[in-house]
């Protein structure tokens, strides 16, 4: 079995290229999660994924899975919701909330890889204004959200939550509009899953992500004032 480097405090990441095929994307093990770590992590197209139990474990995998936020695909029963309006949505607006949602355990999982030191590590992000978050409210009740790290004018996704339907979706498409109209050329979703595909997501070598990456972080980023979106959905959606 083929073993990953240990990474003690002091210790930088091995270069991206050298992660294993299989598990696809396993590069390091160990260190920490503090702010400079996981900053560091992210400009290096890197990512903490792990389980209570495990060493913390980094990844980049290849190939990658990634949106242009141009490419955004949305059904029609999906661009009905949108133009209906059915959620308020807002950015920053409960970083934490949305974090706790994420870490809940799915129908479908008893486990979570967000662990209580992880969820301290993303909410310290927020208070240093790298990590964000996309929020849907109902009633004022909040049912949907995604959060990520924004690196230049790249966004990279950790995860994302609905408690009503297509909320994440709503949410998604929302992250999608904000990122196009402040320039990016692509989200990062890290792996894929049938629900980001069906969203325009696609699958890109691990070089060319690193490339884009490269670029995106000497582009200014998004201003990230906590504040509700509205968008006009009559706009120029690729639509199935």
């Amino acid at each position: 079995m083929t073993k990953v480097p240990w990474l003690e405090l002091t210790d930088s990441f091995p270069s991206p290229e050298l992660a294993l095929e299989s598990p696809n994307g396993l590069l390091a093990a160990g260190a920490d999660l503090s702010s400079e770590r996981l900053i560091e992590a992210y400009r290096s197209g890197i990512f903490p994924w792990y389980e209570d139990g495990q060493p913390l474990l980094w990844w980049s995998p290849d190939p990658r899975a990634v949106l242009n936020p141009e490419s955004l695909r949305i059904t029609r029963s999906l661009r009905k919701r949108l133009k209906r309006n059915e959620f308020d949505i807002f950015i920053n607006r409960n970083f934490s909330a949305v974090v706790e949602h994420c870490a809940a355990p799915r129908s479908y999982a008893d486990d979570t890889w967000i662990t209580d030191e992880m969820f301290d590590a993303y909410c310290l992000l927020h208070e240093k204004g790298f990590a964000h978050s996309f929020e849907a409210y109902q009633n004022d009740q909040l049912v949907g959200g995604l959060y990520g790290i924004c690196i230049g004018n790249l966004f990279c996704g950790e995860s994302m939550f609905h408690k009503a339907t297509d909320a994440s979706k709503v949410v998604f498409a929302h992250l999608a509009r904000f990122m196009e109209e402040n320039g990016s050329k692509i989200i990062d979703c890290q792996l894929e899953n049938d629900h980001l595909m069906s969203l325009g997501c696609e699958l890109i070598p691990r070089q060319d992500y690193l490339r884009q990456l490269q670029m995106a972080q000497h582009i200014q980023g998004p201003d990230w004032m906590p504040r509700q979106l509205v968008y006009d959905w009559n706009g120029p959606i690729i639509t199935l």
